[in-house]
C-alpha cells in the first residue's frame, strides 16, 4: 500500500469555513505521539504556524488565516506519514513539519521515497538536497558532499554504509578523518595511538552508536567489519566490497582527498564529506575540498552535492548562527 493511501485511511481532514479546519485521526497510538506529551507538539505547532489549536478526543480543529491553515494541514500529512514510515515522531519533526522546503504534497512523497532503516530508528530525508544525498549515495560509486554543520552529510552516509553492511551488499565500512591537531600535538596525548585518534573520530562513533547500538557495532569493530582509523592510514591500499567514508574533509589536501578517492576497488563506494567553512588546517589554503569538488564535478560518474543552511536539521538556532557567520564574511 503506498504512503498517500495509507495516509487517506488514517487522518479526515474537513474544511469547516475559510478561518477552521477540523482533522481526525482515526489510530489512536498515532494521534497521541502526533500530539505529544500534554499536548506539547500541538503547542509548538500553534506556535510557529500562527493558528489557535483545540484538541478534543481524536479531533484537533485549526483556526486561522487560510496559508496558516494551510501550513497546519501539510504539517500534519507530514507527521502522519512519518509515523506510518518509522512508528516515531521526534521534536525536530515538528519544525520540520512546516520548513517551506519539506512540504509535502500528495503528488510529491521525495521525502519519505529515501528512507532508511537501521535497527534502531528509520531515518528519512529532511530536506530536498538531503533526498538528492540518500539517492546519490545509494546509486553512486562516489560522491562528494559539501556544506554547513548539521545538515547530515557524515550521519546520513554512515546510516547508507551499515545498512549496506546489515544487508550483506558490502563486507567492510571505513569511516575515516585527517587527523588534524586542534590546540594540541598527537605525540603528546597521552595513549596508544588508537587513544590518540580517538578524539577526532568521535562524532562518527556517535552516529553509529545512535543508529546501530553501542554492542552491535563494538562487535563490528572488533571483528574489522567497521574500521575506523585516520586518513593516513588509507594510503597503499586497495578498497574492495566496502563502503568508505572520509569526514571532515576540508582538513584533508588536494593530494590526501587525491589519495583516497583513488583507493576505489570493485564493488566499492566512496564518499568525501567536508565543511569549507571551518578549515583547522594552520594553512588554511591547503584545503583540498574546494578544489577537488572543481576538478571532480567534469566527472559525470561522480555525484557533487552542495547542501546550505536551509538543510541544517539541528537546533533551529544553528541555520542561524550559520547565516550570520556567512554575513559578517561577505561584509567583511
Amino acid at each position: 500500500m503506498s504512503e498517500i493511501s495509507k495516509l487517506d485511511q488514517s487522518l479526515i481532514l474537513r474544511k469547516i469555513d475559510s478561518k477552521t479546519i477540523n482533522i481526525q485521526i482515526t489510530n489512536n497510538s498515532m494521534l497521541m505521539t502526533i500530539v505529544g506529551e500534554f499536548n506539547q507538539n500541538l503547542k509548538e505547532l500553534e506556535k510557529i504556524t500562527n493558528t489557535k489549536i483545540f484538541f478534543r478526543g481524536n479531533s484537533i480543529t485549526c483556526k486561522g488565516k487560510e496559508s496558516n491553515l494551510k501550513d497546519f494541514s501539510e504539517a500534519i500529512k507530514f507527521l502522519v506519514n512519518k509515523y506510518l514510515l518509522t512508528n516515531l515522531i521526534e521534536k525536530s519533526d515538528i519544525s520540520l513539519s512546516v520548513k517551506k522546503n519539506m512540504k509535502l504534497e500528495e503528488s510529491n512523497v521525495k521525502s519519505f521515497k529515501q528512507l532508511i532503516k537501521t535497527p534502531r530508528k528509520s531515518v528519512i530525508a529532511r530536506s530536498e538536497k538531503q533526498s538528492d544525498y540518500i539517492k546519490a549515495l545509494k546509486e553512486n560509486e562516489i560522491v562528494v558532499a559539501l556544506g554547513p554543520a548539521g545538515t547530515g552529510k557524515s550521519f546520513l552516509a554512515v546510516s547508507v554504509a551499515v545498512t549496506l553492511l546489515i544487508e550483506k551488499k558490502i563486507e567492510r565500512v571505513i569511516l575515516s578523518r585527517p587527523a588534524v591537531e586542534a590546540g594540541e600535538k598527537l605525540g603528546f596525548l597521552p595513549g596508544d595511538m588508537k587513544e590518540k585518534v580517538d578524539p577526532y573520530l568521535r562524532p562518527l562513533y556517535d552516529a553509529l552508536y545512535e543508529l546501530f547500538g553501542a554492542d552491535k557495532i563494538d562487535k563490528k569493530i572488533e571483528s574489522g567489519e567497521i574500521e575506523i582509523a585516520p586518513l593516513a592510514f588509507m594510503r597503499g591500499r586497495t578498497l574492495k566490497n566496502c563502503f568508505a567514508i572520509l569526514d571532515e574533509a576540508q582538513n584533508a589536501t588536494e593530494t590526501q582527498i587525491k589519495m583516497f578517492l583513488t583507493r576505489i576497488g570493485e564493488n566499492s563506494k566512496l564518499v568525501v564529506n567536508g565543511d569549507p567553512s571551518q578549515v583547522d588546517l594552520i594553512d588554511k589554503s591547503k584545503s583540498g575540498l574546494i578544489k577537488s569538488r572543481d576538478i571532480l564535478k567534469k566527472l559525470k560518474e561522480i555525484k557533487i552535492i552542495e547542501f546550505d543552511h536551509n538543510d541544517v536539521v539541528r537546533h533551529p538556532l544553528v541555520s542561524k548562527i550559520i547565516q550570520a557567520y556567512q554575513k559578517k564574511s561577505t561584509d567583511d
